[in-house]
C-alpha cells in the first residue's frame, strides 16, 4: 500500500500563497509524495478552514481572494487529493480522542482531524504544525521541509 498522508490547512494554504516564505516547502513536499506514489487526502474542515483563510481579508491575516479564486484553489485540492467523508465512525474517534487526551478550545479541531486519520486509516499528516499532533501516539506528523532532502 502506498504512502497515505491527510494534508493539513496549513500546507494547503501556503500552495496557494507563492509570496509566503513556506510556499515552496509546502510545493516541493507534495511533488515529492506525488512521486511516491503516496496517496493524499483532506477532510472537510480542511476545505471549510482553506476558505476561512483563503477569502478572509489580508488586513484580519487571510489571503483575500475572491470565492471566485478561493473555488478555482479548492478546486486544484479536490482534483489532486481524496476528501475523507465524516461518517459515524470518525465522531466516535474524535470523542474518545476528546477524553483520552483532555482535550480543550481550539484543540478540538486538531483531534478532530486525528479522529478522521484513525478512522480511515491515514497514519500521517503533512503539516508545518507537527507538534499539535503529539499527543496522539498513532499518528506521525511529518513537517514538509523533512521530506526535502
Amino acid at each position: 500500500m502506498p504512502p497515505r498522508f491527510l494534508i493539513d490547512t496549513n500546507v494547503l494554504l501556503r500552495l496557494t500563497a507563492a509570496k509566503e516564505p513556506a510556499h515552496i516547502f509546502a510545493q516541493q513536499s507534495i511533488r515529492i509524495l506525488q512521486s511516491r506514489s503516496s496517496s493524499m487526502f483532506y477532510t472537510l474542515q480542511n476545505a471549510a478552514e482553506f476558505w476561512n483563510v483563503a477569502t478572509r481579508p489580508v488586513e484580519r491575516n487571510g489571503h483575500g481572494l475572491s470565492p471566485a479564486e478561493a473555488a478555482e484553489a479548492l478546486s486544484r485540492i479536490e482534483m489532486s487529493m481524496t476528501l475523507l467523508p465524516d461518517d459515524s465512525n470518525v465522531y466516535s474517534h474524535w470523542r474518545h480522542l476528546l477524553e483520552v487526551h483532555n482535550i480543550r478550545g481550539v484543540q478540538v479541531h486538531d483531534a478532530k482531524l486525528a479522529a478522521a486519520m484513525l478512522a480511515h486509516n491515514v497514519p500521517s499528516i503533512l503539516t508545518f504544525n507537527a507538534s499539535d499532533f503529539a499527543r496522539f501516539s498513532s499518528i506521525e506528523a511529518v513537517h514538509p521541509a523533512t521530506l526535502i532532502v
